[in-house]
């Protein structure tokens, strides 16, 4: 299964039907349509920096251990809440490998230069003119 642009295996994956909780009358209560996903980041297939990233989030979906949970209860199929868990699943993966641009240092011009001289200036007369 692809995630995030790694291959994880099906069997890395844990999927568990519960009964949603809150609104929904009947069907709520006979029919397990919420999904609990659990995902082991030390015993997966994931690159050991992908690992590692993911340890080091700070998310309460990855407990102590090195589990995530995910539960999904948004829709009433089943099915449904298994490919939101997995796409939640992606989301965590992805912003756990995100790594953004380095800036480039770059120096105002000597225009904003003269701007800024020449506002500081204005704003000197100013309060020099209230006191008089």
């Amino acid at each position: 299964m692809e995630l995030a642009g790694f291959e994880i295996a099906e069997n890395e994956l844990e999927f568990q039907q519960i009964r949603a909780s809150g609104p929904g009358g009947q069907n709520v209560n006979k029919v397990s349509s919420a999904i609990h996903l659990r995902f082991d980041i030390q015993a997966s297939s994931l690159p050991a920096r992908c690992k590692q990233q993911l340890l080091a989030l700070h998310d309460r979906r990855i407990s102590a251990d090195g589990i995530i949970v995910i539960k999904s209860q948004r829709h009433r199929s089943q099915e449904m809440n298994r490919a939101d868990a997995l796409s939640r699943l992606e989301d965590l993966i992805r912003r756990a490998m995100y790594k953004p641009k380095p800036r480039k240092p770059t120096r105002p011009s000597a225009a904003a230069r003269r701007r800024r001289v020449d506002d500081k200036k204005a704003r000197g007369r100013l309060k020099r003119l209230r006191k008089l």
